[in-house]
């Protein structure tokens, strides 16, 4: 009887200390979603503000985009786009 309340002490120790890890980074995930979404929300936002006042939003995400790339990757773009186009007679 005695064995088998160690072992079940045990257990618990074990299983209290892996739910408290889990528990800790599930809470982690948790907080870091909730600010990923008011994150969002607050570039919802300006983009909204954005095209009121007249500038255009899809443009200005693929500026944003363009910024995020290497010069070196966003020239190849520009020149792999430029050849496409004359190629379909468009420039």
């Amino acid at each position: 009887m005695a064995k088998a309340a160690e072992k079940a002490t045990t257990d618990d120790r074990t299983y209290g200390i892996a739910a408290n890890r889990l528990r800790s980074l599930v809470e982690r995930i948790e907080r870091l979603e909730e600010e990923r979404r008011a994150l969002a929300g607050d570039i919802k936002d300006i983009y909204a503000e954005a095209k009121s006042a007249g500038f255009d939003v899809k443009v200005l995400r693929q500026v944003i985009r363009l910024r995020r790339q290497d010069e070196a990757e966003v020239k190849e773009q520009e020149s792999l786009l430029d050849l496409y186009k004359r190629a379909l007679g468009m420039g």
